[in-house]
């Protein structure tokens, strides 16, 4: 079950406990810890009450994931009215940047379950959907449009936040690891001449600097595509 599919529970309150702060301090313990790190016992810990006082506002660890995922997205600005393209870039490098601020939501998206009925992808996906259709999508193609570009960002920054989290565990700067990595790099692709010429090309540029020019290039080519799809 869902936690927006079934009812509220009938219970009595505990005043010094609620749904919002359970999720708030998930969040925390997440962008603390990462998520080897999430339980309720350890929820608990961190709120200072016993797991099972939890259960009331939150029945299980699935509900927590639920929440917690739909909670990362109210920090998005939605979609706005405006000109669609720019409007939709500014989306998308906003749902980039919380991605990475919160680098392991990537791997609860598969757990979240029926995460598309949270109230904040709701009003987001509406007003994503209110925006294509003015541009001059029909329904049923600005909903493929809004959910192309969805795919794209969250592929590419789920990547690269696992990308940075293996940086910050390995203590290493992302400079003094392209620094190591690249003589085994370099003997890899010597029979290779597309990538040798790809990782030579690459080799001086500043850390972080490929991925926002490859995040931005990648989003104007999808959006240079639904364009082309406009009636």
């Amino acid at each position: 079950m869902s936690v927006w599919a079934r009812p509220p529970k009938r219970k009595r309150e505990q005043p010094s406990l609620s749904r919002a702060q359970i999720v708030s301090a998930a969040i925390e313990l997440l962008d603390a810890d990462g998520i080897e790190a999430l339980s309720m016992r350890k929820l608990g810990v961190r709120l200072g009450v016993a797991a099972p006082s939890m259960y009331t506002h939150v029945a299980s660890k699935d509900e927590l994931v639920e929440l917690v995922v739909d909670e990362v997205y109210g920090e998005v600005p939605i979609p706005g009215p405006g000109p669609w393209r720019a409007e939709v870039t500014r989306f998308a490098r906003d749902l980039r940047s919380t991605f990475l601020r919160h680098p392991w939501i990537g791997s609860l998206l598969g757990e979240t379950g029926v995460a598309y009925l949270g109230p904040n992808v709701l009003r987001m996906s509406e007003a994503a959907l209110a925006l294509f259709e003015g541009a001059g999508f029909p329904l049923e193609d600005a909903d493929l449009a809004w959910n192309t570009v969805v795919a794209f960002v969250v592929g590419r920054a789920t990547s690269e936040a696992a990308w940075l989290t293996t940086l910050d565990r390995s203590g290493q700067s992302e400079q003094e690891w392209k620094d190591r990595l690249w003589p085994a790099a370099e003997q890899a692709v010597r029979e290779h001449p597309r990538l040798k010429k790809l990782y030579t090309a690459r080799r001086n540029r500043e850390p972080g600097e490929i991925n926002d020019v490859d995040f931005e290039r990648g989003l104007g080519c999808v959006l240079d595509g639904l364009a082309a799809k406009l009636p």
